[in-house]
């Protein structure tokens, strides 16, 4: 045990000696806290409202996609759109294994909590809290530690892909109870003692409470807690009814079971939890094969050491203890999802329902794609760091088609869902496609044509989330009339919306489609792309309502939202055709029109960085001669959208895909047409950057970048003038030197050329 130990710190070691001029470990640049208070950035004062004023993430103590996250629970409830935890809350009522999507506002699922108490035993939830404080409060990847004030308890945390392990403290001498329980909002769930072998086990159905109407998945979240030492006494409980020596209950409100022990004043107990959403034999397989034998501090030092190798893959110098506390923090939300659903051994439950056991062999099965965000960044972040993860995240998503029958939408739960607008599943494919991350079979291929073009005979099918919303008006009419009221969906209306999404999952589509020289589809997937121009009024230069006849609703306000646009207004989403910026300009009047447009759009301040269907829109002055607005630009929104304190993000951080907008901009490129193998340059922020890519390193040099010179003067690629103002993926992945000269006022020559400018579907 000793030697593993060892065998860890020399690798952290010799992670960090290899930066010239910073020591310091990567991982402990992260501060898992940033986001987890209501947002003080400047955009989020003035658009955000509810739950989109706050990033939603929680401290997690995970791996990179756990099965698992490890988090302090300040609100025991799995309700829609409140998250285990909130920096502004005082008590702590539990420590949760939790599956919420960080960052978003669906609801957590399958979750379990751990409570230790001193003194008197209270299991109830809602009287068992303790008070702490943030002074006393130390939040890592790897730990997560807390001293109960109440009870005197020391709390600290670390974790496994799938299991979690929590040590507790006591400092009070004489009855200390540890409590879990499942965290079910129906009253259902069940939780048994197994005296005999020192555990707690149990599991806590699942909901799909964010689809609106609330079905059993057809799985539960199941747990097996082993402790380090003898019970003393044991019980069940429901809420605060305790029924000591009992060793089962299920199916009632608020229900779990205890533990409890004589203790020496500064004794330990350790806890070794065991998760899986197959069964509880399956959990205490996963901690057997995780766990056994190991102690806190080995687990602790192989979770760091395990973050440090994947933060060491972009490793930046320059800036300050603040720049790389914001980059190394956005990279680990990044991170987080999708989950991992399959056992240690493989074994997971089959797509929608559940109804077979399958195995995915040596990769791992994922679960949870929040689509209508992660396509935009954090998968073509993922194709340039982790190619082989995201392969394995394709795979996943086939193979929901597969057990399914269509390819699905926006796959949380391991079910359908409907939950949000667009046809992303096919973009993202179709990126990892295209940049030849993957191959899709010929079967596989089907499963996306019939996405595109056909609806589920079976209208259960339909309305559990089978097939695009509205498909059959988008065809017929080539946009989404607002007579088509798009009821069989949790997100109703915004037919506008759906019909520039649509457009863009179109072109993707055809990417593919021109791949496999089937031009048949990939004709008529083209001519589809251009749809987008059917709900633009050039009267209004803004996208507005349309109704089956042709005519434009008279219901128009460009600055306010309307309901046939999602979360945002009509004038945000007028910018949303990332594949045909060409296209868009002619609309507007031609490129001068279109620039003194996005000049209003932004003087304006309708700018609304906290929310997905803009994050293209900094990186349009490169479409138009004007690239050092958007180095201005991007330089702007990371300085007042981004901090390091806990309020440091600007709106749901939606399963990383805004911490992965950070990490691009710092970087100095950003996917604007995921499926086109194009980053748009923006410019650097740190002096040296150095990327791992597979078997080479590509390094990006930009002297002066961290110290405000945001503006490209001139660069070179491998020796080379570059005049270019985007960069290719595969030239990327050849490694080399990327080198910038930065300044502090814009050169205007840079990056103009029309020959020069990223792609777009309409040729100039």
């Amino acid at each position: 045990m000793k030697t593993a130990i060892l065998i860890i710190v020399v690798l952290l070691t010799l992670q960090s000696c290899s930066r010239k001029s910073d020591s310091t470990p990567l991982v402990d640049y992260v501060n898992p806290l940033i986001g987890t208070a209501p947002a003080c950035t400047l955009n989020a004062l003035s658009h955000g409202k509810g739950s989109e004023n706050n990033a939603q993430v929680v401290p997690y103590v995970t791996t990179p996609f756990a099965m698992t996250n490890w988090t302090p629970q300040t609100r025991a409830t799995e309700t829609k759109c409140i998250a285990p935890y909130y920096y502004n809350d005082s008590i702590i009522n539990g420590f949760r294994g939790s599956h919420w999507l960080s960052g978003s506002c669906v609801q957590d699922y399958g979750s379990m909590s751990i409570m230790p108490v001193s003194g008197d035993l209270i299991c109830s939830t809602e009287k068992r809290g303790s008070g702490f404080s943030h002074q006393k409060e130390t939040s890592t990847p790897y730990n997560y530690t807390v001293y109960l004030d109440d009870y005197n308890i020391k709390t600290e945390m670390t974790a496994t892909k799938r299991c979690g392990m929590l040590r507790f403290t006591f400092e009070n001498a004489g009855s200390a109870h540890i409590i879990l329980n499942p965290n079910s909002d129906e009253g259902q769930g069940f939780t048994a003692i197994i005296n005999e072998q020192n555990e707690i086990v149990g599991y806590n159905p699942v909901h799909r409470i964010y689809q609106g109407w609330g079905e059993a998945a057809g799985f539960s979240g199941y747990f097996v807690a082993r402790f380090n030492r003898d019970f003393d006494s044991f019980g069940v409980f429901q809420g605060e009814d305790i029924m000591e020596r009992d060793t089962a209950i299920r199916n009632v409100q608020d229900l779990g079971g205890y533990a409890t022990f004589l203790v020496q004043s500064g004794e330990s107990i350790e806890v070794q939890i065991g998760t899986s959403f197959t069964s509880i034999e399956q959990a205490r397989k996963n901690l057997d094969a995780e766990l056994a034998n190991r102690n806190f501090e080995h687990v602790e030092a192989e979770l760091k050491a395990t973050w440090e190798k994947v933060l060491n893959k972009v490793q930046v110098e320059g800036g300050s203890t603040t720049d790389k506390t914001k980059f190394y923090t956005a990279l680990y939300h990044s991170l987080l999802h999708p989950r991992t659903f399959n056992d240690a051994d493989g074994t997971y439950l089959s797509f929608s329902g559940g109804k077979q056991v399958l195995n995915s062999g040596d990769k791992d099965y994922y679960v949870d794609f929040s689509m209508w965000d992660t396509y935009r960044a954090s998968h073509p972040l993922f194709n340039l760091l982790m190619p082989e993860a995201n392969a394995n995240m394709m795979w996943s998503l086939l193979d929901k088609a597969k057990n399914g029958d269509w390819l699905p939408i926006f796959p949380c739960w391991n079910s359908y869902t409907s939950a949000m607008i667009g046809d992303h599943v096919i973009t993202t494919l179709a990126d990892a496609s295209i940049k030849n991350i993957i191959d899709i079979s010929d079967e596989e291929y089907q499963y996306l044509i019939k996405n595109a073009f056909e609806t589920p005979a079976n209208f259960e099918d339909y309305k559990n989330g089978k097939g695009r919303r509205a498909l059959s008006s988008y065809l017929k009419y080539g946009y989404v009339p607002l007579e088509d009221g798009v009821r069989e969906s949790f997100h109703k209306n915004e037919q506008v919306s759906r019909t520039l999404e649509y457009a863009f999952d179109d072109f993707a589509l055809s990417r593919i489609a021109l791949k496999r020289n089937d031009t048949q589809n990939a004709e008529e997937l083209l001519q589809r792309a251009l749809n987008y121009k059917n709900v633009y009024s050039k009267a209004d230069t803004c996208v507005r309502g349309r109704f089956a006849d042709g005519s434009f609703t008279p219901d128009f306000d460009k600055l306010k939202r309307m309901s046939y646009i999602t979360e945002g207004t009509p004038w945000q989403y007028t910018w949303y055709v990332p594949h045909d910026i060409n296209g868009l300009k002619e609309l507007m009047g031609g490129e001068k029109d279109f620039a003194e447009q996005l000049d209003r759009f932004h003087v304006s301040g309708q700018y609304w960085h906290g929310n997905e269907p803009g994050h293209q829109i900094p990186f349009l002055y490169n479409y138009c001669g004007q690239p050092w607005k958007t180095q201005a630009l991007v330089s702007e929104i990371m300085l007042n959208e981004y901090d390091a304190g806990v309020g440091g993000l600007s709106g749901n951080d939606d399963a990383g895909q805004m911490s992965a907008w950070y990490v691009f901009a710092a970087l100095g490129f950003y996917p604007v047409s995921p499926s086109v193998p194009e980053y748009v340059i923006s410019g650097p922020h740190f002096d040296r950057i150095s990327i791992q890519l597979n078997n080479t390193n590509l390094i990006i040099e930009a002297p002066g970048a961290s110290s405000g010179k945001n503006y490209i003067q001139n660069a070179k690629l491998d020796g080379k003038i570059y005049t270019k103002n985007y960069l290719n993926h595969f030239d990327l992945l050849k490694g080399g030197k990327l080198e910038f000269e930065m300044g502090s006022t814009p050169n205007k020559d840079w990056g103009t050329a029309q020959k020069d400018r990223p792609y777009s579907l309409s040729r100039e």
